[in-house]
């Protein structure tokens, strides 16, 4: 007898094209059946509330803050990647992409060498069964820097690898176009208040960028493609940029940080991802364009957590009302079918029959909605 057969009733059932009253059956791990209306047997009662697909995280940074939670403090890994996930979890995370870092940083950042150390964690904790979300890989890699061909290779040579970003923060492009803001930034962050200071590190970093971009972004793209992973660009500006993603069979553009680099990606069918913090503020952080800006346009795809995991739940619920062209089960495709699409996980990102029982159900509190159950191929975990 399957100890995790189960009906859910009394649901606002989120499909991928609308939300209906109705029921959901469980059965080894998978979604059996699909309907309106009362359950057909006993069932447990939801109560009204919402009942999502689980949400795809492709992009966050939250298990580095974890791993590093102030300046100089090195957290435990094994305990930092269980926090992290736990975090995952319960903001109705189901797969979450964890993101480390290749290439060594030129601005002395301690977690860019710590992508072995936080994989094996993540490794020693799946192994034992302890993880609520579904954890796969995101590489996210430093194309100016000397050795991140070597450290990625190295990488995907000892464990899958289901997405690879080619990321590129020289100054004066991309993210960093308007230096000052960078300089801010490294200021409060790494303390290069100084002219000259911070004048020879701008001097170092294009040094780098000329010397290693192009041919390490011409192995990387070789190397995801040889293993078979997803490609990434990260933060496209230009329409120049975004033709090069294109030669490369990149499959999603990473916060592109202008209007134009969107529009041009999505045309392109290249899946554009933002960061629900960007919609939940109302703006990026940094000034790049806004995400209700792309969404409104029929550009974004995608939303990534990024920074702060409750943001995509917040997000979802908050879209309908900034953007009245996009109903509730298109903000919801925005964290699960469409990711699930971009990274060739056709087992998941929808609740249908056959597919995976991974499912959250959702309080609506206006803009607040809360996370009451979370469910995992039919296993609860949150």
């Amino acid at each position: 007898m399957d100890p995790h057969a189960f009906i859910l009733a009394n649901a606002q059932v989120i499909d991928k094209e609308r939300v209906f009253e109705g029921y959901v059956a469980v059965e080894r791990g998978l979604v059996v059946e699909v309907g309106e209306g009362s359950a057909p047997a006993e069932a447990f009662d939801l109560g009204g509330d919402y009942l999502a697909p689980g949400f795809i995280e492709l992009h966050t940074d939250h298990l580095e803050a974890h791993a590093a939670p102030r300046p100089g403090v090195d957290w435990d890994a094994e305990s930092a990647a269980l926090a992290y996930d736990r975090q995952i979890a319960a903001s109705g995370i189901t797969t979450v992409f964890d993101s480390l870092r290749a290439g060594s940083s030129a601005d002395g950042d301690r977690l860019a060498g710590q992508a072995e150390t936080l994989a094996r964690a993540i490794d020693a904790m799946r192994a034992r069964d302890l993880f609520c979300a579904d954890h796969l890989t995101h590489l996210r890699c430093e194309v100016a820097t000397p050795d991140v061909v070597e450290q990625a290779a190295a990488f995907v040579a000892k464990r899958r690898t289901h997405l690879i970003s080619l990321m590129d923060h020289t100054p004066g492009q991309r993210q960093y176009r308007d230096v000052s803001k960078m300089r801010a930034y490294y200021s409060r962050h790494y303390g290069l208040a100084d002219d000259r200071a911070f004048e020879a590190f701008l001097a170092q970093r294009r040094a780098l960028h000329e010397r290693y971009a192009k041919p390490n972004r011409q192995a990387l793209v070789a190397l995801a493609q040889a293993h078979g992973a997803a490609l990434a660009s990260h933060d496209d500006a230009t329409e120049e940029q975004v033709e090069e993603a294109v030669a490369d069979c990149v499959s999603i553009a990473e916060f592109p940080t202008t209007f134009e680099a969107a529009r041009a990606s999505h045309a392109a069918r290249i899946k554009v991802l933002m960061g629900a913090p960007n919609v939940v503020r109302g703006g990026s952080h940094t000034g790049n364009v806004a995400a209700s800006e792309l969404a409104e346009a029929g550009a974004l795809d995608i939303l990534s957590s990024d920074y702060v995991p409750a943001s995509l739940m917040m997000a979802v619920f908050a879209l309908p009302d900034l953007i009245p062209r996009i109903d509730l089960a298109a903000a919801v495709r925005l964290v699960s079918l469409n990711a699930a699409e971009a990274t060739g996980l056709s087992d998941r990102g929808e609740i249908a029959p056959g597919k995976r029982a991974d499912l959250v159900e959702i309080r609506a509190m206006g803009h607040r909605p809360a996370t009451i159950r979370v469910w995992r191929e039919g296993r609860r975990v949150a």
